[in-house]
């Protein structure tokens, strides 16, 4: 029997259902809603980037819009709904999928890459690091570089050896991130800092696999093989046991192979998912909305995927040099209506309570008012530029910007009917925003 069919359309709206971004910033921030964000996309990514604001305050941002950082904060590391650990990258996870990490923690104690040999010339260290910390409480990078290694009687710790054996514990799940101070990790024993999960038991291997594969075609709806390998990338290895979890998650009807119309390859879906993406495909108009996302967003992690199902070619130029960059610094995709119509180089000069939009580059398509992916909807011009000022307007007040200056667009013609739109948009009360164009 010939796989079902499905349109592109409906697995770019399955895939913004889990995201949470079909209807982007229309609730606020609650502890329940969360978690339920969380634990539908598998992990926020953290950078230390803050040209804007770090990465894991704009994901949230762009899904529930202005909030309490310090709120966030008290969620993550006094409640602890989240736990820092490797997921895509470095990323807050659902503290409620602990049993599954901890599978991933206890077994990279035995399939660690590059560490075998640095472990053998530093188990005394290791046991040294977690023994000034339980002594002392959550401490620092900083605050254990001032210490005198325990049990000895002169001479410091060589550094970059403590910063290993700090990961080396963090990953393992001896200890967590207790906290943060202007970004900098404070590290504490996980038992101490987190005591509701001491007796929380690891599940098994095979079971960890099988997880990792439904966590990922949960969050993405839909998605060919290669794109479960690219979402939550960690751990890495382990190719052939996945790959045996996946046929055995085929033949017990776990996972459905489908076929994505314009699209050879072959695509999975978790088999309960199948009416939500048929429903998807019968109400694509049911995601509306426009945001910015987070160049680390996890609708971003995989690029081929958003080119594959959003027609958009995404590229941070942080690590680019300046005169090599096309857009900018510090881009932000522009999420209208379930489509990415163009991106935003911006920068938050807080001094001046300022948000400077240096660059605001719309594709070419949507900027004829053409469907920016396969299957869309035409896009109304000035719909997209008033809800992107709207869009502005928050950010602003997320960032407590009193202004927004606007500078370049591409293409031209659009930048005056995007001023008027953000000078007409409503002000925002907890900025009183004004806008310089």
């Amino acid at each position: 029997m010939p796989p079902r069919v499905f349109p592109v359309g409906a697995v770019r709206a399955l895939f913004l259902h889990r995201q949470h971004l079909a209807r982007p910033r229309a609730h606020g921030l609650t502890p329940g809603r969360l978690t339920r964000f969380v634990e539908d996309v598998g992990g926020i990514q953290m950078d230390s980037i803050n040209v804007l604001e770090r990465a894991h305050y704009l994901t949230v941002w762009s899904r529930f819009g202005p909030y309490d950082r310090a709120r966030l904060d008290r969620l993550v590391y006094r409640r602890r709904l989240l736990l820092e650990y490797w997921a895509h990258a470095a990323c807050l996870v659902p503290t409620s999928m602990l049993p599954w990490w901890k599978r991933a923690m206890l077994d990279y104690r035995l399939h660690h890459t590059g560490w075998s040999g640095w472990l053998r010339k530093n188990g005394r260290l290791l046991a040294d690091v977690a023994a000034t910390i339980r002594a002392n409480g959550p401490m620092g990078h900083a605050e254990l570089e001032g210490r005198r290694p325990p049990r000895r009687r002169g001479g410091w710790w060589n550094w970059r050896p403590v910063q290993h054996a700090l990961h080396y514990l963090w990953m393992t799940g001896a200890v967590t991130i207790h906290s943060r101070r202007h970004f900098q990790k404070r590290f504490d024993l996980m038992e101490r800092a987190a005591p509701a999960t001491a007796g929380i038991e690891a599940v098994s291997t095979e079971a960890f696999h099988r997880w990792h594969i439904e966590r990922s075609l949960h969050a993405m709806g839909a998605a060919l093989e290669l794109d479960l390998t690219h979402y939550l990338t960690y751990p890495r290895g382990a190719t052939s046991a996945r790959r045996a979890a996946l046929r055995s998650m085929l033949a017990e009807g776990a996972v459905t192979e489908i076929g994505v119309e314009g699209s050879k390859p072959r695509w999975l879906v978790l088999s309960r998912d199948l009416g939500a993406l048929a429903r998807a495909g019968r109400r694509p108009a049911a995601v509306q909305g426009t945001t910015l996302l987070a160049p680390f967003d996890s609708l971003l992690w995989y690029r081929d995927r958003v080119s594959r199902l959003f027609g958009f070619d995404y590229r941070i130029e942080v690590y680019t040099p300046g005169h090599r960059r096309v857009h900018g610094y510090y881009t932000l995709p522009i999420l209208h209506r379930g489509q990415l119509i163009g991106r935003l180089d911006a920068k938050a000069h807080r001094p001046e309570q300022r948000l400077e939009v240096r660059h605001v580059h719309f594709e070419a398509g949507p900027a004829r008012g053409e469907p920016a992916a396969p299957g869309a909807d035409a896009i109304d011009r000035d719909t997209a530029l008033a809800e992107l000022a709207e869009a502005l307007r928050s950010l602003a007040s997320f960032l407590g910007a009193r202004r927004v200056t606007l500078d370049r667009v591409t293409p031209s013609r659009l930048r005056a009917p995007l001023a008027r739109a953000l000078r007409a948009a409503p002000p925002r009360p907890a900025a009183g925003t004004d806008v310089e164009c």
